[in-house]
C-alpha cells in the first residue's frame, strides 16, 4: 500500500471511528437513563448490571446504524482532507475525482468487512446474552419475556403453540387435523405438551371431533388427560422461532424461510431482515459515494458544519425510509429486497452520475 492510501485510510478510519464513539455515546447515555428511571432498583437490577446491558448492546447499536456513522466518517474525513488542501494536492498531480473515490472505498472496505462480522456473529449473541442477563437479575425468567407462539404446518394438519418455552416445553395448544378432501376433522386443545424430537406428548386436553357426514355438521366433545400424537417438524427451527430475526444467523433465516415458505406460512418478517443484511454492504458503498459527492459535489463551497447536519439528516433519513420500507413490504405484500435494494440502487446511480460528471468537468 502507498503511503498516500496508508494516509487516506488513517485519516477515514480516525473520523469514522470517532463518529461511532460519540453515536454510541448519545445512544448509551439517554438508554442509561431509561434503565435508571425505569428499571434500576428492581430486584437485584443495580447500576452496574445497567451498565453491563448497554454496554453489551453497543454492537449491536454500531451494526444498526453504520450507515449514518459511515457518511459522517467519511464526510469528515475528506473534509479534513480538503480543508488542509491535500486534495486540491491530489487533483494538481493528475489523480482524478473518480479515482480518489475508488481510493477511498478501497481503503473503507476494512471497516464494511468488520461491521458485517459483527451485524452476523458478535451483536445477535451479544444482545441475546445482555436481555437475559438484564431479566434474570430484574427476577423475571427469560422464558417468561421470549417465549413466542407460532403456527405450524405438519402435513395436512396445523399446529398452534401460544406459548414455546424451549422448543420442547409449550402450552395452550391447538391441533387442527384436516382430511384429504380439505375438511376439518378433530381440534385437539391441550393445556400443556412435551415434544421429544419425534412425538407430542400432551396434556389436559379437550377434544373436538366433527361429522359432516351427517345432515349437519355434528361436534363430539371429549376430555382426555392425555393425547400424544406424531409430528414431524425440527425441533431447531421450532426453538429458534422463539427469537427475533435479528438474534438469528443469516444461515438460520435462510433455513426459517424455507421450512416456513414449505409450510405454506408467512415468512416475511425473516425475509425482511434477510435482504436488510444482504444489501447491507451495498448501502454502505452508497453512503461512501453519497459523502464524496458532499466533498466534491454543488456543496463543495459549503461550511463543514452544514455538511454535518446535510450528513446526519440524509443518514438517518436513509435509516428510517428503509424500515418504513420493509414495513411497508409486509403490510402491502411486495419483495422486502425491493424496499432495501431500490433507495440504495437510486443513491449509489445518482452520487456515481454527478461524480462521474464533476470529474470529466
Amino acid at each position: 500500500m502507498k503511503i498516500r492510501d496508508r494516509y487516506i485510510a488513517k485519516t477515514l478510519l480516525s473520523y469514522t471511528l470517532a463518529v461511532l464513539l460519540v453515536w454510541l455515546s448519545i445512544y448509551s447515555f439517554f438508554n442509561f437513563l431509561s434503565e435508571l428511571n425505569n428499571n434500576v432498583g428492581q430486584s437485584e437490577y443495580s447500576i452496574i448490571e445497567a451498565f453491563k446491558y448497554i454496554l453489551l448492546q453497543a454492537p449491536e447499536v454500531a451494526y444498526g446504524q453504520a450507515s449514518p456513522v459511515i457518511l459522517l466518517g467519511c464526510i469528515l474525513g475528506m473534509g479534513h482532507l480538503a480543508t488542509t488542501n491535500q486534495l486540491i494536492i491530489l487533483r494538481a498531480s493528475g489523480i482524478s475525482i473518480i479515482k480518489i473515490t475508488w481510493m477511498v472505498l478501497k481503503n473503507a472496505l476494512i471497516f464494511i468487512i468488520v461491521m458485517i462480522v459483527i451485524g452476523e456473529f458478535i451483536a445477535p449473541n451479544l444482545s441475546k446474552y445482555a436481555e437475559n442477563s438484564r431479566l434474570t437479575s430484574l427476577g423475571q425468567t427469560s422464558v417468561s419475556q421470549t417465549q413466542k407462539g407460532f403456527w405450524i404446518r405438519d402435513g395436512s394438519n396445523f399446529i398452534n403453540v401460544k406459548n414455546n418455552i424451549d422448543g420442547k416445553l409449550f402450552s395452550d395448544i391447538t391441533i387442527i387435523e384436516v382430511s384429504e378432501s380439505k375438511k376439518i376433522e378433530k381440534v385437539i386443545h391441550s393445556k400443556d405438551g412435551v415434544f421429544d424430537g419425534k412425538l407430542l406428548d400432551m396434556s389436559g386436553s379437550v377434544i373436538f371431533s366433527i361429522d359432516d357426514d351427517a345432515l349437519f355438521n355434528k361436534i363430539t366433545l371429549k376430555d382426555e388427560n392425555s393425547y400424544i400424537t406424531q409430528v414431524s417438524f425440527d425441533q431447531d427451527l421450532i426453538k429458534s422461532l422463539e427469537k427475533k430475526p435479528k438474534e438469528l444467523s443469516t444461515f438460520t433465516i435462510i433455513k426459517q424461510i424455507e421450512f416456513l415458505s414449505n409450510n405454506k406460512l408467512s415468512s416475511g418478517i425473516f425475509e425482511v431482515e434477510l435482504y436488510k443484511r444482504l444489501v447491507k454492504p451495498l448501502t454502505l458503498v452508497a453512503m461512501i459515494l453519497l459523502a464524496m459527492l458532499f466533498i466534491f459535489g454543488s456543496t463543495r463551497d459549503e461550511t463543514l458544519g452544514r455538511k454535518i447536519f446535510f450528513g446526519v439528516a440524509i443518514g438517518l433519513s436513509f435509516e428510517m425510509l428503509s424500515r418504513i420500507g420493509g414495513a411497508l413490504s409486509l403490510s402491502l405484500d411486495f419483495s422486502p429486497l425491493l424496499s432495501f435494494f431500490l433507495p440504495t440502487f437510486v443513491v449509489m446511480i445518482f452520487s456515481m452520475t454527478l461524480l462521474i460528471k464533476k470529474s470529466i468537468n
